[in-house]
């Protein structure tokens, strides 16, 4: 059993300390992708299809070839000299459908902004003029828009060689479900309607490709969450060696999830760069990035709750419904959604049975994929609503009711009725810590009040389970090539300082910040004589990168024994030198001290012994003062994480609009390596997660063609939009580690638009309006459940 983490001698962990580069990036001296130039660079620009499906009857790209400016133009007839098709598989998805896919289209279309051609020239300008001159035919054909019609009788096939769009079927059933809705006194049900929505990173998708003949070498460039795996698949797909392929991320403006895959767009550029032996850039525009980066969270799920006489909840049964889009996204599946959306149904609470069903069908649409908190909100907004629901049917305080019904952690966790495994969460504590935070009576009286003067106002709450920092038994058992484990290198520099990598990748989450933290605890130095290197797979061990909020809990694990192995090293080096036994010394900031703590030597003069002066130490003494360490967490799949959250919303009774008047969220994450940053990520979550509730949604019409052209029809929060977010921590350590940590990253996203759910249905019950199941609450959708009509 690791140490716990409250056993440690921390002076930098739970430190808050800003980021490094945050200056740096404030003055707009970052570097990201499209900052880079290459000698003899060109451009990539894509013919994409308009409509969602089609034959393609004539491609001819002879005219666009004698363009200005143009170097070539290739078709998947052309780039399939260099590269193979691929097919989304997974053994965790028994059953799973999914087709071919290729980086260009091969015959037909299946979704609007599905690559068919690629333009290279001198400029991205020029290349988009002669994708005008391009000869492109097609037959459109019958499309797929609405996931309820997919499996309906004569439904056209979005890929008839599979012969169903059904790509896979969830069941699990735990418990007399039957038994525990026969004997409710009460039963809460609801058809629940999510709206697709994406996550729109400040900096879209990107990627640089150089391709050298002389060393069959390709160097990527690109704005991606996972440098290894970018470099895994782009060696098996172009048929490389991974030795052969470099992938290096610099800065990243953003990514959610939607940069953790691996789209046809970037390997088609790579394919071209090796074809052509000359650097091709790609960076999308905001359209392309609107209709081709993963799009998440289009749901339908009936799902029904029910109540004993005295409050106890006895079981869910939940059917649920999710349209993917065209193609199963490589290589994760999208499928995962699904999965995490109804194993997650009902999870905070002590249920005897529980029910979960779900189809998950194909569409002409864009592909959807793992997005930030993956499936979690969706479970948490259907569980909290029918829980909120059914509180206001009793007429009882919904935080009574939830208090009532906790899942209790005992000494070995505790399993879901759906099955999952939590352990080390604090229910309880989180629900004491938000009413410290809240004056819940206080705030209600002053809603009160504020309805007695004619306004509408509400008060929502949600708790949820996250679960976070994925193990190999989640893609690796099934066969999928993704790294769950992350390695740290450190060494000693010559001058004391340190030099470290890691197998993680900076995407604005300050996980280097963290890791640095990690690393001065654990050796003895300060913060400020430590360099970390990530995202760079030449100098970087292989690893994971950044997903499933696992920076803190995998890699800094990997980090502390890392450091601790290096401190051991400098200790047995000292204890040579000075002729004292390792175990009386100890390493203080950046000094080698005795039992008394006294100063004996300096790590730098010892770091220039072993690197310029071996010779003054003892016979058979041979320090190495570098270390690596690999850590795979081993026992179990995922890493719980739990927490509370509550809005306070005001609609206008006029428009309809829903204004966040304040938001606040508890949230257990084990040890905080640095508040400051936890603070601000969950800050941000909660953002992310308004969106959902309130403005975000990829519009496509009833026959599968994309509406939204640019951020002025696709809305997202602003800052104006931005409520007063106030944050509270519970830390409980995670029983697995030294350091304790779990995922952070992900709760605020978990449970915002649950929470704005539930204050808005609070607020339109005392309107006497009707209840709203459909998300984003758009003003047209609250206007008419306010006038009584229907919620949609």
């Amino acid at each position: 059993m690791p140490a716990r983490s409250t056993e440690l001698p921390l002076q930098e962990i739970g430190r808050s300390r800003p980021r490094g580069r945050t200056r740096a990036l404030l003055a707009g001296h970052g570097r990201y992708l499209d900052d880079l130039d290459l000698p003899r660079q060109v451009h990539g620009a894509f013919l994409r299809s308009p409509v969602p499906a089609a034959r393609i009857d004539r491609l001819d790209v002879t005219a666009a070839r004698t363009a200005p400016g143009v170097v070539a133009v290739f078709t998947w007839d052309d780039l399939r000299a260099v590269c193979r098709p691929w097919r989304t598989v997974s053994a965790a998805f028994p059953g799973l459908q999914s087709p071919e896919q290729t980086p260009l289209a091969a015959g037909r279309v299946t979704a609007v902004g599905e690559p068919i051609a690629l333009v290279v020239a001198a400029s991205r300008a020029l290349a988009e003029d002669a994708i005008e001159l391009i000869d492109f035919a097609w037959t459109e054909q019958p499309a797929v828009g609405v996931a309820s019609e997919a499996l309906a009788p004569g439904a056209p096939l979005v890929h008839p060689e599979l012969g169903s769009n059904l790509a896979w079927q969830f069941d699990a059933a735990a418990g007399d479900v039957d038994a525990a809705f026969a004997a409710a006194a009460l039963v809460v049900e609801e058809r629940f309607v999510f709206g697709r929505h994406t996550g729109v990173p400040l900096e879209t998708r990107g990627i640089l490709a150089a391709f050298d003949r002389s060393e069959a070498r390709l160097t990527v460039w690109a704005s991606h969450q996972m440098p290894h795996q970018l470099q895994l698949h782009l060696a098996d797909l172009l048929d490389l060696p991974m030795s052969r392929v470099e992938v290096t991320a610099m800065d990243v403006g953003g990514g959610f999830g939607i940069k953790m895959h691996v789209y046809p767009d970037e390997i088609a550029i790579c394919a071209a760069a090796r074809l052509l032996a000359r650097p091709v850039k790609f960076v999308a525009d905001r359209l392309e990035s609107l209709t081709s980066d993963v799009h998440a969270r289009e749901h339908v799920i009936d799902a029904k709750l029910a109540v004993d006489g005295d409050g106890r909840l006895l079981a869910i049964d939940a059917k649920g419904l999710q349209g993917i889009g065209s193609h199963s996204v490589f290589p994760r599946s999208s499928t995962v959604e699904t999965l995490m959306a109804m194993r997650t149904l009902g999870a905070p609470y002590a249920l005897a049975a529980a029910r979960a069903h779900a189809d998950v069908v194909f569409q002409n649409k864009a592909m959807t994929g793992q997005y930030r908190s993956v499936g979690h909100p969706i479970a948490c907004a259907v569980t909290e609503a029918l829980v909120e629901r059914a509180a206001a049917l009793r007429g009882e305080d919904s935080l009574a009711l939830r208090r009532r019904n906790y899942l209790e952690p005992g000494d070995d966790g505790c399993r879901t009725a759906l099955g999952l495994e939590l352990f080390d969460f604090s229910h309880a504590a989180c629900l004491e810590r938000l009413e410290a935070m809240l004056d819940v009576a206080g705030l209600r009286a002053q809603i009160a009040a504020a309805r007695q003067r004619g306004e509408i106002q509400g008060l929502g709450f949600a708790a949820f389970v996250e679960m976070t920092a994925s193990g190999s038994e989640i893609y690796g058992k099934a066969g999928v090539p993704v790294s769950a484990a992350d390695t740290v290198q450190v060494a000693i520099e010559p001058d004391g300082s340190i030099k470290a990598s890691a197998s993680l990748s900076e995407i604005g989450q300050g996980i280097t910040e963290g890791l640095i933290q990690v690393l001065a605890d654990a050796v003895g130095v300060a913060p400020e004589r430590i360099a970390l290197e990530m995202g760079r797979t030449a100098s970087g061990p292989h690893g994971g990168g950044a997903w499933a909020s696992r920076g803190a809990a995998i890699g800094g694990e990997a980090a502390w024994q890392a450091g601790r192995a290096l401190r051991g090293q400098v200790l047995e080096a000292a204890g040579a030198l000075l002729q004292m036994p390792a175990d009386t010394l100890d390493l203080v900031a950046g000094w080698v001290v005795d039992a008394s703590g006294e100063r004996r030597i300096e790590v730098a003069e010892l770091a220039r012994m072993v690197h310029f002066r071996g010779h003054e130490f003892p016979a058979g003494t041979a320090p190495q003062f570098q270390v690596a360490h690999h850590h795979r967490r081993a026992g179990d799949p995922t890493i719980p994480t739990n927490g509370i959250q509550a809005a306070w919303v005001s609609i206008c009774r006029d428009t309809g609009l829903v204004r966040c008047l304040k938001h606040w969220v508890v949230h257990d994450c084990g040890r905080m390596l640095n508040p400051l940053l936890v603070t601000e990520q969950v800050r941000g979550g909660v953002v992310q997660g308004l969106g959902a509730a309130l403005f975000e949604h990829c519009r496509y019409d009833a026959q599968a063609n994309f509406l939204d052209g640019s951020l002025a029809d696709y809305l997202v929060p602003m800052a104006t939009e931005m409520p007063d977010i106030e944050v509270g921590h519970v830390e409980t350590a995670y029983r697995g580690s030294v350091l304790g940590a779990k995922g952070a990253g992900e709760a605020g996203t978990c449970a915002a638009s649950a929470a704005v759910l539930n204050a808005v249905n609070d607020a339109l019950r005392a309107a006497g309006g009707t209840s709203i199941a459909t998300l984003p609450l758009t003003p047209p959708l609250v206007l008419a459940a306010l006038e009584g009509g229907s919620s949609g």
